[in-house]
């Protein structure tokens, strides 16, 4: 008997068919049989199933005599399944890597429930995935299994069948079926979390929701959105019969009036001319089903307000009134922005005019982010070396938080902003600063830079037009233009600058200086970060930072890093760190793993760690300055390669272990690699080769040599006398720290270093 039985019906999905049950069959957890319904599709899924049952015992086919729908097709998958679990996946969806043996995990964990509800999120055509927004219902802190009492906020998740796994047995007990017609999921999803004994949660994203441009059923103009009615129809009817479950009528009640004022309301599902048909249905069910209690905020009461007294004319004059408002409003904005933009022009050349201003500097760093990087490092060296410049911090509001006191605070693109642009002598950024940008006479621009290359950047991105993205080199060029020095921490980084943006500037070969507080943060400043980190004094904190991937246009998730503190046991917590061109964070903050991408200095989570996993970002090279360990995680090297393009093979030159998977990366710690003999090798050649001159004294060599004039700079501190601040695990027991057994089957990999 297999542990999950996974029904898909398919309709006219040849398109998506093959992913979906690749995705599948391709499951970690193969122990498994897929039941896909051919619901008499006209298209090729019928060939395509019977292709996949040829080539893999565990697909069984099921072909339908005629169309009866989504939900009997289901029912006739039901009706073939043996497993313990039934799991629903509509065939334009996808499961996510590892979906299943996650859920097998947690179905363990709290022993085997009736309903494990689980997370998903939205695909669109375009490549952009978003979570689910009521992701925090799911949250696995607290008892469990539980009732839906002890959770009510589960109803207020998408009711549909594919975000749950359903006990088998319970499912055969309780009589359930999916009922004809469409909406089919309703009068499943609410009794079947109703009646169950035991529930359980799942954080994480399971199932790909496809957000299909065209053809979407939900999205189709049709009469069959009137089925809505029957399908809450026996929803009360199931309640009716279960006098039990009347605590939970007015809950139901409130998400009907919802369900129905979103079907009216939207553009796409009701035919012209139905609405007012559909509002004196919905006005029907309304008084029916009508139940006492507040129906909660102003949204949800204008709705109840629509559905009760079927408001169409009235809701049509809203809706004409609140169009014509934002027509004026985008008129008024387009109008205003275009004389605001022609004022703050003129402003700027009147600026350009007066004199420069020899005792002020302007930073910024990553386009407006916030106080952070070389920048931040510099602005700071500039306060305490140079006091006699007054300094100012470009960023944007959000990010003013993290500006200290002493700078001044600028919005980019205000009038303030302009100015200081014009007529501060030094300007300051590690990447570039408005291309509108006339650099004067007198003026010093420092590019700092943001980190040691990996894969190519500057002109050689011509040869890569993945990792380019439609770049303009020529706008390129005219920024190297006005450098008139460059920071560099090694001679790698200094050959290859000055080949792919070459210019007249000066190469200041002095180490980057966000790089000296590793010199200069004590043991003390350790312990106070990983306590405002929340990390418990003893466990070993894991930095994990991944680097984009020029090829995909959405973050990839590679890694299950709720799973892997699982394997690796108490001791270990992972500190979770999305690259900042996503814009969002990489994971949910759960337990043990903590999602810090919004945490403002890199540095600071360096400092707190114990190690340092990921893939092909820059860090690795700042992070080696610490002397601590790292492990690279190299499942796409050869895809990252093709599309960004690198210097030199990191398979080959690793800071430390290398791990191929995630089984592989579990194996490295559970045993103790991560930090044994042989990774310390690898990254004491790697500090050789990239750490030359990161001795602490960075930002002061700027500071006394471009500011101060001085030529009688700071010499280096070799790198044999470098001691950097130790890490709050280098105390520990050099034993293995995991406290499970390492996954069968897993891969060594001390062979392969």
């Amino acid at each position: 008997m297999p542990r999950f039985s996974v029904i898909v019906p398919a309709y006219q999905v040849q398109a998506y068919l093959h992913e979906c049950l690749e995705s599948v069959l391709s499951q970690s957890c193969p122990d498994l049989e897929l039941i896909v319904v051919d619901d008499c599709s006209p298209d090729a899924c019928g060939a395509i199933i019977d292709e996949f049952a040829a080539r893999d015992a565990r697909v069984l086919p099921v072909h339908l005599p005629q169309n009866v729908g989504l939900g009997r097709a289901r029912n006739a998958g039901v009706a073939h399944a043996s497993g313990d679990y039934l799991l629903f996946l509509d065939s334009d969806d996808t499961l996510t890597p590892d979906a299943l043996r996650s859920i097998a995990d947690r179905l363990k964990e709290t022993g085997d429930p009736d309903v494990l509800v689980f997370d998903y999120a939205r695909t669109y055509w375009t490549g952009e995935a978003v979570r689910n927004q009521a992701a925090l219902q799911l949250t696995e802190e607290g008892p469990a299994p539980f009732r839906l009492e002890d959770r009510p906020g589960l109803l207020r998740l998408l009711m549909v069948a594919w975000n749950k796994a359903y006990r088998r047995e319970f499912v055969e007990e309780k009589g359930f079926a999916f009922p004809p017609g469409w909406y089919e999921d309703t009068p499943w999803t609410y009794p079947v979390l109703m009646t169950a004994e035991s529930i359980a949660t799942l954080d994480r994203v399971c199932v790909h929701y496809r957000q299909r441009r065209q053809g979407s059923i939900l999205r189709t103009t049709s009469e069959r959105h009137f089925d809505v009615f029957q399908q809450y129809d026996r929803v009360f009817a199931f309640l009716d019969e279960r006098p039990e479950l009347a605590r939970w009528r007015p809950v139901l009640f409130r998400r009907m009036v919802h369900h129905l004022a979103i079907v009216y309301s939207r553009r796409d599902r009701l035919p012209r001319g139905s609405r007012a048909a559909f509002l004196r249905r919905a006005r029907a069910h309304y008084r029916r089903y009508r139940t006492p209690g507040a129906p909660g905020p102003l949204r949800a009461r204008v709705h109840h307000t629509l559905i009760r007294f079927g408001l169409h004319r009235t809701y049509r004059a809203l809706k004409l009134a609140s169009a014509a408002h934002r027509s004026v409003g985008r008129i008024t904005g387009r109008l205003g922005r275009g004389l605001r933009a022609a004022a703050l022009r003129a402003h700027y050349r009147v600026q350009r005019c007066l004199p420069l201003r020899a005792d002020r500097a302007v930073f910024t760093a990553y386009d407006g982010r916030g106080h952070s990087c070389n920048p931040g490092a510099l602005e700071s060296a500039f306060r305490d070396l140079a006091p006699h410049i007054r300094t100012a911090w470009v960023a944007r509001p959000e990010h003013h938080h993290t500006i200290p006191p002493g700078p001044r605070r600028l919005v980019p693109g205000t009038a303030a902003y302009w100015t200081a642009l014009a007529r501060s002598r030094y300007l300051v950024n590690n990447t570039d600063f408005d291309d509108r940008l006339v650099k004067r006479r007198g003026q010093v621009l420092i590019q700092t830079g943001h980190g040691t290359p990996l894969g190519h950047l500057g002109l050689d991105l011509q040869e890569r037009p993945a990792a380019a993205r439609g770049r303009d080199f020529a706008r390129l060029l005219k920024g190297v233009d006005q450098w008139d020095y460059v920071l560099s921490a090694n001679r790698h980084t200094t050959l290859t600058h000055e080949r792919v943006h070459p210019g007249r500037y000066t190469t200041l070969e002095y180490g980057y200086p966000r790089n000296d507080v590793f010199r200069t943060a004590t043991e003390a400043d350790v312990a106070r970060l990983r306590a405002s980190l929340g990390v418990p004094e003893g466990a070993v904190a894991i930095l994990y930072a991944p680097t984009r991937r020029d090829y995909r246009r959405s973050p990839r998730h590679p890694l299950d890093l709720q799973r892997i503190v699982r394997r690796l046991g108490p001791r270990f917590v992972v500190l979770a760190r999305a690259h900042h061109a996503y814009g969002g964070p990489l994971t949910t903050t759960c337990g043990r793993v903590v999602d810090v991408s919004d945490h403002p200095s890199v540095e600071s989570l360096c400092l707190a760690s114990d190690a340092l996993v990921t893939d092909y970002s820059s860090l690795m090279f700042d992070y080696a300055n610490l002397d601590r360990p790292i492990v690279i995680h190299a499942d796409d090297w050869e895809a990252y390669e093709a599309a960004r393009g690198t210097y030199f093979d990191l398979r080959s030159f690793p800071p430390g272990a290398i791990a191929r998977g995630e089984d592989e990366l579990i194996d490295i710690f559970a045993t103790g690699h991560w930090r044994g003999s042989r990774s310390a090798q690898l990254r004491a050649a790697f500090r050789e080769r990239f750490c030359t001159y990161d001795d602490g004294r960075a930002a002061e060599r700027v500071v006394r040599r471009v500011v101060l004039g001085e030529s009688d700079l700071p010499p280096v501190v070799p790198l044999d006398e470098r001691r950097p601040v130790p890490s709050a695990a280098a105390s520990l027991t050099r034993e293995p720290l995991a406290t499970v057994p390492q996954p069968a089957g897993s891969a060594a990999v001390t062979d392969r270093l």
